[in-house]
Protein backbone atom coordinates (compact mmCIF):
# COMPACT_ATOMS: atom_id res chain seq x y z
CA UNK A 1 0.00 0.00 0.00
CA UNK A 2 2.68 2.28 0.81
CA UNK A 3 4.97 1.42 -2.47
CA UNK A 4 1.47 2.01 -4.54
CA UNK A 5 0.73 5.79 -2.30
CA UNK A 6 4.64 6.11 -3.33
CA UNK A 7 3.63 5.50 -7.47
CA UNK A 8 0.32 8.38 -7.04
CA UNK A 9 2.89 10.64 -5.06
CA UNK A 10 5.34 10.77 -8.17
CA UNK A 11 2.79 10.64 -10.82
CA UNK A 12 1.22 13.64 -9.71
CA UNK A 13 4.78 15.98 -9.72
CA UNK A 14 5.21 14.42 -12.98
CA UNK A 15 2.22 15.88 -14.41
CA UNK A 16 2.69 19.14 -12.28
CA UNK A 17 5.98 19.52 -13.38
CA UNK A 18 5.68 18.74 -16.93
CA UNK A 19 2.91 21.03 -16.87
CA UNK A 20 4.88 24.01 -15.10
CA UNK A 21 7.47 23.48 -17.81
CA UNK A 22 4.58 24.13 -20.27
CA UNK A 23 3.82 27.20 -19.14
CA UNK A 24 7.48 28.80 -18.59
CA UNK A 25 8.40 27.62 -21.75
CA UNK A 26 10.63 24.50 -20.60
CA UNK A 27 9.10 22.37 -23.42
CA UNK A 28 7.96 23.44 -27.01
CA UNK A 29 4.58 25.18 -27.07
CA UNK A 30 2.41 23.45 -29.65
CA UNK A 31 1.02 26.34 -32.38
CA UNK A 32 -2.38 27.97 -31.22
CA UNK A 33 -5.04 26.51 -32.35
CA UNK A 34 -8.71 27.61 -32.39
CA UNK A 35 -10.95 26.15 -30.25
CA UNK A 36 -13.71 24.91 -32.65
CA UNK A 37 -11.56 24.05 -35.90
CA UNK A 38 -7.87 23.41 -34.82
CA UNK A 39 -6.52 25.81 -37.57
CA UNK A 40 -3.76 27.52 -36.31
CA UNK A 41 -4.45 31.37 -35.16
CA UNK A 42 -3.02 33.81 -37.41
CA UNK A 43 0.58 35.26 -36.13
CA UNK A 44 0.48 39.04 -35.17
CA UNK A 45 1.58 41.53 -37.86
CA UNK A 46 5.09 42.43 -37.16
CA UNK A 47 5.28 46.00 -36.96
CA UNK A 48 8.47 48.77 -37.39
CA UNK A 49 9.72 51.27 -35.47
CA UNK A 50 12.63 54.33 -36.70
CA UNK A 51 14.30 56.57 -33.94
CA UNK A 52 15.76 59.48 -35.49
CA UNK A 53 17.63 61.73 -33.84
CA UNK A 54 15.95 64.95 -34.36
CA UNK A 55 17.06 68.46 -32.95
CA UNK A 56 14.35 70.27 -31.26
CA UNK A 57 10.79 71.77 -32.12
CA UNK A 58 8.71 74.37 -30.05
CA UNK A 59 6.47 74.49 -33.39
CA UNK A 60 5.54 72.77 -36.89
CA UNK A 61 4.82 75.13 -39.50
CA UNK A 62 6.19 75.18 -42.88
CA UNK A 63 4.18 78.10 -43.48
CA UNK A 64 6.23 80.37 -41.47
CA UNK A 65 9.38 78.09 -40.53
CA UNK A 66 11.37 77.72 -43.62
CA UNK A 67 13.45 74.96 -42.27
CA UNK A 68 11.97 71.89 -40.62
CA UNK A 69 12.70 68.18 -41.30
CA UNK A 70 9.49 66.66 -39.79
CA UNK A 71 7.48 69.15 -42.70
CA UNK A 72 8.40 66.65 -45.31
CA UNK A 73 6.60 63.46 -43.13
CA UNK A 74 3.51 65.66 -42.16
CA UNK A 75 2.99 68.13 -45.00
CA UNK A 76 2.51 67.76 -48.73
CA UNK A 77 2.73 70.86 -51.24
CA UNK A 78 1.45 70.93 -54.75
CA UNK A 79 4.44 70.58 -56.20
CA UNK A 80 7.79 67.81 -54.80
CA UNK A 81 11.10 67.28 -55.25
CA UNK A 82 12.70 63.90 -57.07
CA UNK A 83 16.00 62.36 -56.01
CA UNK A 84 17.36 64.53 -58.53
CA UNK A 85 16.12 67.81 -56.89
CA UNK A 86 13.53 68.37 -59.85
CA UNK A 87 10.01 69.76 -59.31
CA UNK A 88 7.54 66.53 -59.77
CA UNK A 89 3.35 66.85 -59.22
CA UNK A 90 2.90 66.17 -55.66
CA UNK A 91 -1.02 67.16 -54.48
CA UNK A 92 -1.21 68.62 -58.07
CA UNK A 93 -1.21 65.89 -60.50
CA UNK A 94 -0.18 68.41 -63.15
CA UNK A 95 -0.30 72.30 -64.22
CA UNK A 96 -0.17 74.66 -66.79
CA UNK A 97 1.09 78.09 -67.45
CA UNK A 98 -0.36 81.21 -69.58
CA UNK A 99 2.15 83.37 -70.61
CA UNK A 100 -0.21 86.09 -71.87
CA UNK A 101 -1.52 86.33 -68.04
CA UNK A 102 1.01 85.07 -66.26
CA UNK A 103 -1.08 82.55 -64.95
CA UNK A 104 -0.24 79.27 -62.90
CA UNK A 105 -3.23 76.73 -62.96
CA UNK A 106 -2.60 73.76 -61.01
CA UNK A 107 -5.14 70.62 -61.04
CA UNK A 108 -5.25 69.02 -58.07
CA UNK A 109 -5.51 65.12 -57.07
CA UNK A 110 -9.46 63.79 -56.19
CA UNK A 111 -9.46 61.66 -53.24
CA UNK A 112 -6.55 63.44 -50.96
CA UNK A 113 -7.83 63.17 -47.16
CA UNK A 114 -6.07 65.22 -44.14
CA UNK A 115 -5.35 63.51 -41.39
CA UNK A 116 -8.73 63.75 -39.24
CA UNK A 117 -10.48 62.24 -42.87
CA UNK A 118 -11.84 66.27 -43.91
CA UNK A 119 -11.25 66.53 -47.97
CA UNK A 120 -8.17 68.34 -49.32
CA UNK A 121 -9.42 71.18 -51.60
CA UNK A 122 -8.57 73.75 -53.53
CA UNK A 123 -9.74 76.39 -50.54
CA UNK A 124 -6.84 74.98 -48.60
CA UNK A 125 -3.91 75.79 -50.91
CA UNK A 126 -5.53 79.22 -51.20
CA UNK A 127 -5.21 80.28 -47.31
CA UNK A 128 -2.25 78.82 -46.97
CA UNK A 129 -0.50 81.33 -49.63
CA UNK A 130 -2.31 83.86 -48.07
CA UNK A 131 -1.38 83.08 -44.67
CA UNK A 132 2.37 83.14 -46.06
CA UNK A 133 1.51 86.68 -47.97
CA UNK A 134 -0.15 88.84 -45.28
CA UNK A 135 2.85 90.73 -43.51
CA UNK A 136 1.34 90.53 -40.24
CA UNK A 137 2.43 86.69 -40.58
CA UNK A 138 6.02 87.51 -40.79
CA UNK A 139 6.55 84.66 -42.42
CA UNK A 140 10.35 83.63 -43.41
CA UNK A 141 9.12 82.66 -47.04
CA UNK A 142 6.79 85.72 -47.93
CA UNK A 143 9.42 86.80 -50.54
CA UNK A 144 9.06 83.74 -52.43
CA UNK A 145 5.54 84.54 -53.16
CA UNK A 146 5.47 88.63 -53.58
CA UNK A 147 4.70 88.83 -57.24
CA UNK A 148 1.08 86.61 -57.05
CA UNK A 149 -1.64 89.82 -57.47
CA UNK A 150 -4.64 86.92 -57.94
CA UNK A 151 -5.23 83.42 -56.67
CA UNK A 152 -8.60 82.04 -57.79
CA UNK A 153 -10.48 78.98 -56.46
CA UNK A 154 -12.14 77.61 -59.61
CA UNK A 155 -13.34 74.75 -58.16
CA UNK A 156 -12.18 72.11 -55.29
CA UNK A 157 -9.79 70.76 -57.53
CA UNK A 158 -8.25 73.58 -59.84
CA UNK A 159 -6.88 76.46 -58.29
CA UNK A 160 -5.17 79.68 -60.61
CA UNK A 161 -2.28 82.51 -59.39
CA UNK A 162 -1.64 85.36 -61.66
CA UNK A 163 1.84 87.10 -60.95
CA UNK A 164 2.36 90.64 -61.85
CA UNK A 165 5.30 89.96 -63.23
CA UNK A 166 6.90 86.58 -64.00
CA UNK A 167 8.70 84.40 -61.68
CA UNK A 168 10.22 81.08 -63.38
CA UNK A 169 11.07 79.78 -59.90
CA UNK A 170 7.42 79.99 -58.49
CA UNK A 171 6.50 75.92 -59.32
CA UNK A 172 9.66 75.45 -56.85
CA UNK A 173 7.95 77.29 -54.44
CA UNK A 174 4.65 75.31 -54.42
CA UNK A 175 6.56 72.43 -53.29
CA UNK A 176 5.97 74.40 -49.76
CA UNK A 177 3.49 72.19 -46.86
CA UNK A 178 -0.18 72.89 -47.32
CA UNK A 179 -2.33 73.58 -44.47
CA UNK A 180 -5.79 73.02 -43.55
CA UNK A 181 -8.41 75.96 -43.67
CA UNK A 182 -10.97 74.08 -41.66
CA UNK A 183 -8.67 73.77 -38.68
CA UNK A 184 -7.19 77.22 -38.61
CA UNK A 185 -8.83 79.41 -40.12
CA UNK A 186 -9.29 82.76 -37.68
CA UNK A 187 -6.41 81.62 -35.40
CA UNK A 188 -2.61 83.12 -35.33
CA UNK A 189 -0.48 81.50 -37.85
CA UNK A 190 2.61 82.54 -34.97
CA UNK A 191 0.51 81.48 -31.95
CA UNK A 192 -2.19 78.42 -32.57
CA UNK A 193 -2.22 75.29 -30.48
CA UNK A 194 -2.35 73.48 -34.02
CA UNK A 195 1.80 73.89 -34.95
CA UNK A 196 1.60 71.89 -31.50
CA UNK A 197 -0.71 69.10 -33.08
CA UNK A 198 -0.36 69.65 -36.58
CA UNK A 199 -2.62 68.04 -38.99
CA UNK A 200 -1.24 67.52 -42.27
CA UNK A 201 -1.70 65.64 -45.44
CA UNK A 202 1.44 63.68 -45.59
CA UNK A 203 2.77 59.73 -44.88
CA UNK A 204 2.83 60.50 -41.19
CA UNK A 205 0.51 62.19 -38.90
CA UNK A 206 1.13 63.02 -35.18
CA UNK A 207 0.77 60.48 -32.50
CA UNK A 208 2.01 61.74 -28.99
CA UNK A 209 4.66 65.14 -28.57
CA UNK A 210 6.26 64.87 -25.42
CA UNK A 211 8.31 68.41 -25.28
CA UNK A 212 11.71 68.33 -25.38
CA UNK A 213 11.81 64.46 -25.45
CA UNK A 214 10.47 62.87 -28.29
CA UNK A 215 7.68 63.32 -31.67
CA UNK A 216 5.91 60.07 -32.35
CA UNK A 217 4.46 59.72 -35.87
CA UNK A 218 2.90 56.80 -37.15
CA UNK A 219 1.79 56.03 -40.82
CA UNK A 220 -0.65 57.59 -43.08
CA UNK A 221 -2.82 54.16 -43.83
CA UNK A 222 -4.80 57.17 -46.09
CA UNK A 223 -1.64 58.25 -47.79
CA UNK A 224 -1.98 59.34 -51.38
CA UNK A 225 1.16 57.82 -52.69
CA UNK A 226 0.23 54.25 -50.64
CA UNK A 227 0.36 53.26 -46.99
CA UNK A 228 4.05 53.60 -45.62
CA UNK A 229 5.89 50.92 -45.02
CA UNK A 230 7.66 51.86 -41.85
CA UNK A 231 4.90 51.86 -39.23
CA UNK A 232 6.45 54.19 -36.78
CA UNK A 233 8.76 57.42 -36.87
CA UNK A 234 10.08 58.78 -33.66
CA UNK A 235 12.31 62.23 -33.85
CA UNK A 236 13.76 61.28 -30.58
CA UNK A 237 15.16 65.25 -29.57
CA UNK A 238 18.77 64.91 -29.00
CA UNK A 239 20.54 68.55 -29.56
CA UNK A 240 24.12 67.46 -28.80
CA UNK A 241 25.92 65.93 -31.10
CA UNK A 242 28.04 63.55 -29.21
CA UNK A 243 25.60 62.25 -27.58
CA UNK A 244 23.95 61.46 -30.76
CA UNK A 245 26.61 59.63 -31.63
CA UNK A 246 26.45 57.81 -28.52
CA UNK A 247 23.08 56.81 -28.78
CA UNK A 248 23.60 55.35 -31.85
CA UNK A 249 26.40 53.38 -30.41
CA UNK A 250 23.83 52.17 -27.66
CA UNK A 251 20.90 51.54 -29.96
CA UNK A 252 18.53 54.29 -28.55
CA UNK A 253 18.90 56.07 -32.48
CA UNK A 254 18.89 54.13 -35.81
CA UNK A 255 19.79 57.07 -37.74
CA UNK A 256 20.98 60.63 -37.21
CA UNK A 257 23.09 63.66 -38.69
CA UNK A 258 26.47 63.31 -36.67
CA UNK A 259 29.85 65.40 -37.33
CA UNK A 260 32.04 64.46 -39.91
CA UNK A 261 34.31 63.14 -36.71
CA UNK A 262 31.79 61.28 -34.83
CA UNK A 263 30.27 59.74 -38.16
CA UNK A 264 34.04 58.22 -39.13
CA UNK A 265 33.87 56.16 -36.03
CA UNK A 266 30.90 54.59 -37.43
CA UNK A 267 32.64 53.19 -40.96
CA UNK A 268 33.21 49.72 -41.51
CA UNK A 269 31.42 48.69 -38.47
CA UNK A 270 28.85 46.03 -38.77
CA UNK A 271 25.31 46.97 -38.40
CA UNK A 272 25.93 50.33 -39.62
CA UNK A 273 25.76 52.17 -42.91
CA UNK A 274 27.36 55.84 -43.33
CA UNK A 275 26.17 58.45 -45.85
CA UNK A 276 28.39 61.01 -46.68
CA UNK A 277 25.59 63.20 -48.97
CA UNK A 278 26.33 66.47 -50.64
CA UNK A 279 24.64 69.82 -49.85
CA UNK A 280 24.40 72.82 -51.10
CA UNK A 281 24.52 74.19 -47.33
CA UNK A 282 27.64 76.73 -47.46
CA UNK A 283 29.07 78.18 -44.16
CA UNK A 284 30.56 81.55 -43.39
CA UNK A 285 30.04 85.06 -41.70
CA UNK A 286 27.76 87.39 -41.70
CA UNK A 287 27.87 90.53 -41.34
CA UNK A 288 25.42 92.82 -39.26
CA UNK A 289 24.76 96.18 -41.45
CA UNK A 290 22.40 97.36 -38.96
CA UNK A 291 25.27 97.44 -36.30
CA UNK A 292 27.31 100.49 -36.44
CA UNK A 293 30.53 98.87 -36.55
CA UNK A 294 29.79 98.33 -40.12
CA UNK A 295 29.31 101.89 -41.21
CA UNK A 296 32.86 102.68 -40.60
CA UNK A 297 34.05 99.38 -41.54
CA UNK A 298 32.40 97.90 -44.21
CA UNK A 299 35.30 98.19 -46.22
CA UNK A 300 37.70 95.99 -44.77
CA UNK A 301 35.37 92.95 -45.57
CA UNK A 302 37.50 92.08 -48.62
CA UNK A 303 40.72 92.23 -46.18
CA UNK A 304 38.96 89.92 -43.86
CA UNK A 305 38.05 87.41 -46.95
CA UNK A 306 41.72 86.89 -48.00
CA UNK A 307 42.61 86.11 -44.51
CA UNK A 308 40.80 83.01 -44.20
CA UNK A 309 42.76 80.00 -44.95
CA UNK A 310 39.68 77.79 -45.60
CA UNK A 311 41.65 74.47 -46.77
CA UNK A 312 42.79 74.06 -43.60
CA UNK A 313 40.14 75.07 -41.98
CA UNK A 314 38.58 71.87 -44.00
CA UNK A 315 40.86 69.52 -42.76
CA UNK A 316 40.62 70.35 -39.57
CA UNK A 317 36.92 70.73 -38.91
CA UNK A 318 35.23 68.43 -41.38
CA UNK A 319 37.44 66.61 -42.43
CA UNK A 320 37.98 67.25 -45.81
CA UNK A 321 33.80 67.11 -46.46
CA UNK A 322 33.11 69.47 -48.95
CA UNK A 323 34.59 72.11 -50.60
CA UNK A 324 35.98 75.67 -50.11
CA UNK A 325 33.35 78.40 -51.14
CA UNK A 326 33.49 81.43 -52.87
CA UNK A 327 29.80 82.08 -53.75
CA UNK A 328 26.33 80.94 -53.05
CA UNK A 329 25.40 79.00 -55.91
CA UNK A 330 28.39 76.52 -56.17
CA UNK A 331 26.34 73.57 -56.82
CA UNK A 332 23.89 74.99 -58.89
CA UNK A 333 23.92 74.72 -62.76
CA UNK A 334 24.40 79.20 -62.39
CA UNK A 335 27.20 78.66 -60.65
CA UNK A 336 29.76 81.71 -62.14
CA UNK A 337 33.36 79.82 -61.39
CA UNK A 338 34.88 83.08 -62.91
CA UNK A 339 34.28 85.68 -59.65
CA UNK A 340 37.11 86.46 -57.18
CA UNK A 341 37.57 83.74 -55.16
CA UNK A 342 39.53 85.27 -52.27
CA UNK A 343 41.94 82.70 -52.07
CA UNK A 344 44.30 82.73 -48.69
CA UNK A 345 46.76 85.78 -48.81
CA UNK A 346 47.82 87.01 -45.56
CA UNK A 347 50.07 89.59 -47.26
CA UNK A 348 47.49 91.17 -49.41
CA UNK A 349 44.97 90.96 -46.58
CA UNK A 350 47.53 93.46 -45.07
CA UNK A 351 48.22 95.52 -47.58
CA UNK A 352 44.61 96.10 -48.55
CA UNK A 353 44.14 97.03 -44.76
CA UNK A 354 46.81 99.56 -45.07
CA UNK A 355 45.54 101.06 -48.09
CA UNK A 356 42.61 101.68 -45.84
CA UNK A 357 44.45 104.02 -43.59
CA UNK A 358 45.32 101.02 -40.57
CA UNK A 359 47.91 101.28 -38.78
CA UNK A 360 49.41 98.35 -37.33
CA UNK A 361 49.61 98.74 -33.37
CA UNK A 362 51.90 97.59 -30.64
CA UNK A 363 49.86 95.01 -29.69
CA UNK A 364 49.93 93.45 -33.27
CA UNK A 365 46.54 94.40 -34.36
CA UNK A 366 45.63 97.26 -36.81
CA UNK A 367 44.40 100.47 -35.71
CA UNK A 368 41.95 102.65 -37.52
CA UNK A 369 41.55 106.38 -36.14
CA UNK A 370 42.75 105.06 -33.29
CA UNK A 371 40.18 102.29 -32.06
CA UNK A 372 41.21 98.76 -32.54
CA UNK A 373 40.38 96.72 -35.81
CA UNK A 374 37.98 93.80 -34.62
CA UNK A 375 34.56 92.31 -33.92
CA UNK A 376 32.85 89.70 -32.74
CA UNK A 377 31.30 86.33 -33.99
CA UNK A 378 28.14 85.13 -32.78
CA UNK A 379 27.63 81.05 -33.22
CA UNK A 380 24.63 78.82 -32.59
CA UNK A 381 23.98 77.09 -29.49
CA UNK A 382 25.01 73.57 -30.14
CA UNK A 383 26.62 73.30 -33.59
CA UNK A 384 29.99 72.52 -32.88
CA UNK A 385 30.97 72.61 -36.52
CA UNK A 386 29.85 75.96 -36.40
CA UNK A 387 31.93 77.04 -33.53
CA UNK A 388 34.91 75.24 -34.60
CA UNK A 389 35.28 77.45 -38.01
CA UNK A 390 34.18 80.69 -35.79
CA UNK A 391 37.13 79.82 -33.81
CA UNK A 392 39.45 78.56 -36.18
CA UNK A 393 38.35 82.08 -38.29
CA UNK A 394 38.71 84.37 -35.24
CA UNK A 395 42.96 83.15 -34.93
CA UNK A 396 43.56 83.33 -38.40
CA UNK A 397 42.28 86.77 -38.41
CA UNK A 398 44.31 87.97 -35.58
CA UNK A 399 47.31 86.89 -37.72
CA UNK A 400 46.31 89.46 -40.36
CA UNK A 401 45.87 92.04 -37.66
CA UNK A 402 42.17 92.28 -36.64
CA UNK A 403 41.25 91.32 -33.28
CA UNK A 404 38.14 88.54 -34.09
CA UNK A 405 36.16 86.74 -30.75
CA UNK A 406 33.59 84.33 -30.67
CA UNK A 407 30.44 83.95 -28.76
CA UNK A 408 27.72 81.88 -28.10
CA UNK A 409 24.85 83.54 -26.70
CA UNK A 410 21.36 81.73 -25.35
CA UNK A 411 19.56 83.69 -27.77
CA UNK A 412 20.70 85.01 -31.61
CA UNK A 413 20.09 89.20 -31.39
CA UNK A 414 19.72 89.87 -35.71
CA UNK A 415 19.15 92.82 -34.71
CA UNK A 416 22.77 93.95 -32.78
CA UNK A 417 24.79 91.34 -32.85
CA UNK A 418 28.14 92.17 -35.08
CA UNK A 419 28.66 88.91 -37.23
CA UNK A 420 27.10 85.78 -37.72
CA UNK A 421 28.15 82.27 -38.41
CA UNK A 422 25.67 81.73 -41.07
CA UNK A 423 24.84 78.54 -42.96
CA UNK A 424 22.20 78.66 -46.27
CA UNK A 425 21.85 76.95 -49.40
CA UNK A 426 19.46 75.35 -51.65
CA UNK A 427 19.95 72.72 -54.09
CA UNK A 428 16.92 73.32 -56.44
CA UNK A 429 16.20 76.70 -58.35
CA UNK A 430 18.75 79.47 -57.97
CA UNK A 431 16.15 81.94 -56.82
CA UNK A 432 16.27 80.44 -53.63
CA UNK A 433 18.76 81.80 -50.96
CA UNK A 434 19.16 83.98 -53.38
CA UNK A 435 16.50 86.15 -53.72
CA UNK A 436 15.25 86.66 -50.31
CA UNK A 437 18.74 86.50 -48.18
CA UNK A 438 20.67 88.76 -50.73
CA UNK A 439 17.60 91.00 -51.90
CA UNK A 440 16.85 94.45 -49.80
CA UNK A 441 14.26 94.16 -47.45
CA UNK A 442 13.49 90.25 -48.16
CA UNK A 443 12.27 88.14 -45.25
CA UNK A 444 15.68 86.11 -44.93
CA UNK A 445 18.12 89.02 -45.63
CA UNK A 446 19.36 89.13 -41.56
CA UNK A 447 22.69 91.03 -42.58
CA UNK A 448 20.60 94.18 -43.90
CA UNK A 449 22.25 93.97 -47.12
CA UNK A 450 21.94 96.17 -49.89
CA UNK A 451 22.86 96.64 -53.39
CA UNK A 452 20.88 97.63 -56.44
CA UNK A 453 22.62 95.99 -59.19
CA UNK A 454 22.19 93.15 -57.17
CA UNK A 455 18.65 93.55 -56.19
CA UNK A 456 18.45 94.13 -60.19
CA UNK A 457 20.56 91.07 -61.52
CA UNK A 458 18.45 88.86 -59.22
CA UNK A 459 14.94 90.24 -60.13
CA UNK A 460 15.98 89.76 -63.98
CA UNK A 461 17.15 86.76 -63.21
CA UNK A 462 13.84 84.98 -61.78
CA UNK A 463 11.55 86.72 -64.65
CA UNK A 464 12.95 84.98 -67.45
CA UNK A 465 13.06 81.35 -68.51
CA UNK A 466 15.74 81.29 -70.89
CA UNK A 467 18.45 79.60 -69.39
CA UNK A 468 21.34 81.24 -71.19
CA UNK A 469 19.76 84.73 -69.69
CA UNK A 470 19.39 83.15 -66.33
CA UNK A 471 22.91 82.13 -66.32
CA UNK A 472 24.00 85.67 -67.62
CA UNK A 473 21.98 87.34 -64.72
CA UNK A 474 23.17 85.04 -62.21
CA UNK A 475 26.76 85.45 -63.22
CA UNK A 476 26.17 88.85 -63.11
CA UNK A 477 25.15 88.89 -59.33
CA UNK A 478 27.68 86.86 -58.13
CA UNK A 479 30.38 89.46 -59.54
CA UNK A 480 28.61 92.29 -57.82
CA UNK A 481 28.43 90.17 -54.61
CA UNK A 482 32.24 89.33 -54.63
CA UNK A 483 32.92 93.25 -55.41
CA UNK A 484 30.79 94.25 -52.50
CA UNK A 485 30.96 90.89 -50.05
CA UNK A 486 27.88 90.32 -47.58
CA UNK A 487 29.48 87.30 -46.30
CA UNK A 488 32.85 86.05 -45.94
CA UNK A 489 32.40 82.74 -47.58
CA UNK A 490 34.35 79.91 -45.51
CA UNK A 491 32.88 76.36 -47.17
CA UNK A 492 30.10 73.60 -48.45
CA UNK A 493 29.43 70.98 -45.78
CA UNK A 494 28.28 67.92 -47.29
CA UNK A 495 25.59 65.55 -44.51
CA UNK A 496 26.88 62.89 -42.86
CA UNK A 497 23.85 60.49 -41.67
CA UNK A 498 24.27 57.20 -39.76
CA UNK A 499 22.08 54.61 -39.96
CA UNK A 500 21.60 50.71 -38.84
CA UNK A 501 22.30 48.63 -41.71
CA UNK A 502 18.49 47.41 -41.40
CA UNK A 503 17.65 50.82 -43.42
CA UNK A 504 16.99 50.66 -46.93
CA UNK A 505 15.56 53.24 -49.13
CA UNK A 506 17.77 56.34 -48.11
CA UNK A 507 18.46 57.91 -51.35
CA UNK A 508 22.10 58.43 -50.77
CA UNK A 509 23.33 60.46 -54.14
CA UNK A 510 20.48 63.19 -53.73
CA UNK A 511 21.79 66.47 -52.95
CA UNK A 512 20.66 68.07 -49.74
CA UNK A 513 19.76 71.67 -48.38
CA UNK A 514 20.62 74.08 -45.96
CA UNK A 515 21.33 71.88 -42.77
CA UNK A 516 21.58 68.64 -44.60
CA UNK A 517 17.64 69.02 -44.88
CA UNK A 518 15.97 66.66 -47.23
CA UNK A 519 17.15 62.93 -46.47
CA UNK A 520 13.25 61.94 -45.86
CA UNK A 521 11.98 63.37 -49.14
CA UNK A 522 11.09 59.31 -50.07
CA UNK A 523 10.27 58.18 -46.49
CA UNK A 524 7.40 56.90 -47.49
CA UNK A 525 9.59 54.05 -49.26
CA UNK A 526 11.97 53.15 -46.91
CA UNK A 527 11.96 49.72 -44.99
CA UNK A 528 12.91 48.60 -41.93
CA UNK A 529 13.73 45.36 -41.24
Amino acid sequence: MKKAKKYIVLFLAAVMLLTLLSACGGTPAKPAETAATGEKAPEAPKTSTLVYGSGDYTRINPAIDEHGEINLLLFDGLAAHNAENEVVPGLAEKWDYDDASNTYTFHIRKGVKWHDGKPFTAEDVKFTIEAIMNPDNESEIASNYEEVSEIKVIDEHTIAFTLKEPNVAFQEYMTIGILPKHLLEGQSMQESDFFRNPIGTGPYKLSKWDKGQAITLVKNEDYWRGVPKIDTIVFKIVVDYNAKALQLKSGELDLAQLTPKDAQAFAGQDGFTVYDMKTADYRGILYNFNNKYWDKNRDIIPAINFGIDREAMIKAVILGQGPAAYGPLQRNVFDNPDVEHYDYNVAKAKELLEKLGCKMGTDGFYERDGEKLGFTISCMAGDQVRIDMAQIAAQQLKDIGVDVKVEVPAKIDWANQQAFLIGWGSPFDADDHTYKVFGTGKGSNYSAYSNKLVDEYLTKARQTSDTAERKKFYGLFQEELAKDPAYTFFCYVDANYVGVSSISGIAKDTVLGHHGVGIFWNVYEWTKG
